[in-house]
């Protein structure tokens, strides 16, 4: 590959919704640009992209795979490809944050059937966040009902005229025109009028030529347009049928012409400062994806940034500050791995049984300490608890559990200190399920997943005093201690709830510590249902001691009884976690879904629309939504999505709580018991 510049290559991720045909399409390219030697299909299991078991069985893109391809074509100078293809179902989108992080362009996907959809939609907010350059590719058109002219017209509504045709289908759909090259089409020469003037506010040289009446080249249209691709102030619309190949010239053309090299678009570090992309530069590479391969082993999938990467040569690890050594470099397509002696600015690569790095490390030239920014995914919104079916397989699960950890970054495992509890966390529960497929295929241990306990709290809404006498006598030395406490509500996040109130020599100062830990035992197991107690306020101020008797345990004993006290005078409540959630659909589901967070105890914050999207904000006790990932898709067809965040404890309501106070008398009768 020496032989391209990296002027010449063109780094692309394929995003869009789920069934737009980004996999399709990969798939006719790879095979029009000789990677396979057949035609692969993701319906029959052939497809050389969703090649995974996971992916053949649910019948979706599960993970962002990398491809490597090169374009010769006649008469033109050699493309280099590298491509990345990722998934468009909800649950996966951590796969494409991690790809257009590492992009330096983005081919946007849209079905001309289906239109614009909720994951399309999605995909393209972020491309708007990063700034990346795009375009969009209508695919579908060989079905019934396609109309590309009307899907192009629903595009420019919602993204405005940046958005502009640089090919289209003929009325028979048997040939695919290409906007900058047609002679004799009058639509073409339309269109090309409307690009002329896109074109020439990127220069100051066409600017005036236009002005003089001048006519611009397909070469000076295309160099202009380029300029405004990469300041995303031009979006161009490719029309493709991959299955039967039409197009596919054109676009990769387009592609070639139209998007940025790693030249036009340096990365930025992480103080915000270009990295030089040149071959000769110190070699800059970041780590946005690790898979664990059963034949190689761990493979760290990079993006080179600058300079050049060479196998068999050392590194430094600047997140680490560790040096690391790089054995071979290989190229993947799908399940093929070609090595190569060195990459280049664009390149995406895999380096094997790296010792130190990990996702988000920036590995650099040695003598360098260059780091870029680290990759930020999006926040869990459903969590399981779970269990190894069979007994003693629990150092089996925390192995497998970590591993699936470390394939995925969006899934989060954790133990949950006041339940008790091993917590899977993620985007969504086919995310999960398929994690724990992929956990039992590998680490042969199968679970059982359940809904999470909630992490109730207790406080107190009054002032309560508190009293307790520990008096025991039973032969030999006794045991006294006795304290007189006031409990009262306090702000949240105040840290001081211990006050010293003790007037004289009631109680010797050396048995303060000891009182104190009685609290704390004390509020970690409330009056209400035995939950932590918080935002309350103990001052003990009273008490009596024994010259013999007395001791730290009988103190401890007394203060956590005169706590107990105390708190049930205090108007004691019970507290549950309360999240703020997004909730994103068409808008056609707005009355369902508004009922529905309603009879979840939701309160309603308001609404909102973005990218011809209509969006829900409220508050729901988290108690109520563990379900809600498969409750919205079921209710808005695969259409809606949500986020959701913690926002703070709220009392629950009296009706609530004495369903929860009976479970959790009913959960400590049964453990008495065994």
């Amino acid at each position: 590959m020496k032989d391209i510049p990296v002027s010449d290559v063109r780094n692309v991720v394929l995003v869009g919704h789920t069934g737009s045909g980004k996999t399709s399409l990969i798939d006719s390219l790879l095979y029009k640009l000789g990677v396979n030697d057949r035609l692969g299909n993701p319906g029959d299991g052939t497809s050389m992209a969703d090649w995974t078991e996971e992916e053949k069985k649910h019948k979706i893109s599960i993970w962002t795979k990398p491809f490597d391809a090169v374009w010769r074509p006649k008469g033109g100078r050699a493309l280099r490809l590298a491509m990345l293809d990722t998934p468009g179902y909800a649950d996966f989108y951590g796969q494409v944050v991690s790809a257009t992080s590492v992009a330096d362009a983005a081919l946007v996907i849209v079905d001309a059937t289906a239109g614009v959809q909720v994951g399309t939609l999605r995909a393209w907010k972020r491309c708007e966040a990063l700034g990346l350059p795009r375009a969009i590719v209508v695919t579908g058109l060989d079905k019934e009902n396609a109309d590309f002219d009307a899907t192009v017209s629903t595009l420019q509504e919602l993204w405005g005229i940046r958005c502009e045709v640089l090919t289209f289908p003929t009325e028979d759909n048997k040939s695919i025109v290409d906007v900058l090259t047609a002679q004799d089409n009058g639509k073409a020469e339309e269109i090309r009028s409307r690009l002329t003037d896109a074109a020439a506010e990127s220069s100051d040289e066409l600017i005036e030529k236009v002005l003089n009446g001048d006519t611009l080249t397909a070469d000076e249209l295309a160099a202009g347009l380029r300029s405004a691709v990469t300041q995303v102030k031009f979006i161009p619309v490719f029309a493709v049928m991959p299955r039967q190949a039409l197009g596919l010239d054109e676009l990769l053309d387009g592609i070639h012409r139209m998007l940025p090299s790693p030249l036009d678009r340096p990365g930025k570090n992480a103080e915000g400062h270009d990295v030089n992309p040149a071959a000769d530069a110190p070699m800059v590479a970041q780590v946005f994806r690790s898979i664990n391969d059963p034949f190689v082993g761990q493979l760290t999938i990079a993006r080179v940034w600058g300079g050049t990467l060479k196998a068999d040569s050392e590194v430094f690890n600047a997140t680490k500050e560790q040096k690391e050594r790089v054995g071979i470099i290989y190229l993947l397509n799908g399940k093929k791995q070609d090595t190569m002696p060195e990459a280049q600015a664009g390149d995406i690569v895999a380096l094997a049984k790296l010792k130190t790095t990990t996702l988000n490390d920036t590995l650099c030239a040695l003598g360098s300490n260059i780091r870029m920014a680290p990759l930020t995914f999006p926040s869990p919104v459903v969590s399981f608890a779970v269990t190894p079916k069979n007994q003693g397989d629990e150092d089996k699960l925390g192995q497998g559990l970590h591993r699936v950890a470390d394939d995925d970054p969006t899934i989060l495992v954790n133990r949950n200190d006041e339940t008790h509890e091993l917590i899977i966390s993620g985007v969504g529960d086919v995310q999960i399920d398929v994690a724990m497929e992929r956990m039992k295929a590998r680490s042969k241990v199968e679970v059982t997943l359940s809904t999470p306990k909630v992490a109730y709290k207790e406080t107190v809404t009054a002032k309560g005093e508190g009293h307790y006498k520990h008096k025991k006598q039973s032969g030999g030395r006794g045991q006294y201690g006795e304290v007189y406490l006031r409990i009262e509500p306090i702000q949240p996040g105040v840290e001081h709830w211990f006050v010293d109130g003790i007037v004289g020599t009631s109680i010797p100062r050396n048995f303060l510590p000891a009182i104190e830990k009685g609290l704390v035992e004390g509020m970690s197991n409330g009056a209400v249902a035995g939950y932590p107690v918080v935002n309350t306020m103990v001052t003990v101020y009273d008490g009596s001691s024994h010259d013999v008797d007395s001791s730290e345990i009988a103190f401890k004993i007394a203060s956590r009884a005169a706590f107990r006290d105390g708190m049930r005078k205090a108007k004691p409540v019970l507290l549950e976690p309360i999240m703020t959630i997004r909730v994103t659909n068409p808008g056609d589901f707005m009355g369902d879904i508004t009922g529905d967070l309603n009879h979840k105890r939701g309160r309603i914050l308001g609404m909102e629309s973005e990218d011809g999207m209509q969006v829900i904000i409220a508050e729901v006790p988290q108690s109520e939504i563990f379900k809600y990932s498969s409750e919205l898709r079921s209710m808005t067809g695969g259409r809606g999505s949500f986020e959701m965040a913690f926002t703070r404890y709220d009392v629950v309501p009296a009706n609530v709580a004495q369903k929860i106070i009976a479970e959790a008398a009913k959960n400590k009768q049964a453990e008495e018991e065994e």
